[in-house]
């Protein structure tokens, strides 16, 4: 089953955009799917490494090296579309 953003389950953006914005102390509000980490927000690579790290205890995945994550988006999106069924209600 494959997720855009917008129909990725509102749990699963809701606390991927937690776990962005706690990184920064940027209120999840002013995130938005489109903001790119790097360009737009101010993000570094140990940033990045620290919220995949963060996404991966929470959600109980594992995001290989190689995946572009560059948006909010690309966070939510994967997370959606990796992580098992029975974790989404939660």
């Amino acid at each position: 089953m494959r997720y855009s953003t917008t129909s990725a389950p509102k749990s699963i953006q809701q606390q991927v955009l937690r776990i962005i914005s706690k990184r920064k102390a940027i209120k999840p509000t002013r995130l938005r799917v489109s903001s790119n980490l790097s360009r737009e927000l101010g993000f570094d690579t140990v940033d990045v490494v620290d919220i995949i790290l963060e996404i991966e205890r929470n959600f109980h995945i594992t995001i290989p090296d190689e995946v572009p994550l560059s948006t909010v988006g690309d966070f939510v999106t994967y997370v959606a579309t990796h992580t098992p069924a029975h974790d989404r209600a939660a």
